[in-house]
């Protein structure tokens, strides 16, 4: 089976090598494609130099388009798996495989939850985090412990719905809407480590601003949303 790991990057030189060298080291199995996202600092240099292997966007066009374009490369390539990766170093490599061999029961999509054995912290973040899994149990009657964890394997199946169709990105609206559309579903228990270099895009009115709109587009939007 063909497996592909998708690290979308946007401004991480300080991080890239260090995530890309250890999954060269441990997971030399699983091919893998950093996908710069029209960052303004020296990320796509930093891949060039060391050879990795890159997709280099000359714009941004955030992680949606980023990952997007990366589940197309695994399409036109014929993977049967693609796992999204942060180029942060926030996802940890040993759960690569523990993902695997939860889609390999017959998911569609497995994701990397925080959550399943564990309690949320309360935070505005994880208010907003579980205010989502609401209203995705509202729409969907499936309940999503960690509905905006990066860390997400796809299919062959979701690898060609992702490729082929416009406006589907990596988010919890997105996963609602499958779910409703008879996608499978399942999360599996992961830690993550914080950012140890650089900053994160989403800042706090960054991540209020996107709260509110996956709430609006899981009530609303997804219900006008059709398939083709």
């Amino acid at each position: 089976m063909k497996k592909l790991i998708i690290i979308p990057a946007y401004n991480e030189e300080m991080n890239i090598v260090r995530v890309v060298n250890e999954i060269r080291e441990k997971y030399s199995q699983y091919d893998y494609v950093v996908v710069n996202d029209g960052s303004k600092d020296n990320t796509a240099k930093v891949c060039i130099d060391h050879g990795f292997e890159l997709i280099n966007l000359p714009v941004n066009l955030g992680l949606a388009g980023a990952f997007q374009t990366g589940l197309k490369y695994a399409y036109i390539k014929g993977y049967d798996y693609a796992i999204q990766f942060d180029a942060d170093g926030q996802h940890k490599t040993e759960y690569i495989d523990v993902i695997l061999d939860e889609i390999e029961k017959g998911y569609d999509i497995v994701i990397g939850s925080r959550f399943v054995s564990k309690k949320k912290p309360f935070s505005l973040r994880m208010l907003g985090s579980n205010i989502i899994s609401v209203a995705m149990k509202i729409t969907t009657g499936k309940t999503i412990k960690d509905p905006t964890s990066g860390m997400r394997m796809f299919n062959k199946q979701m690898i060609e719905e992702f490729a082929l169709n416009m406006n589907y990105g990596p988010e919890p609206d997105t996963i609602s809407y499958l779910i409703k559309q008879g996608a499978t579903i399942s999360e599996v228990q992961v830690e993550m480590d914080e950012r140890l270099e650089g900053e994160s895009y989403l800042n706090f009115s960054r991540s209020m601003l996107y709260m509110l709109r996956m709430l609006i587009s899981i009530l609303f939007i997804q219900s006008f949303r059709k398939r083709k």
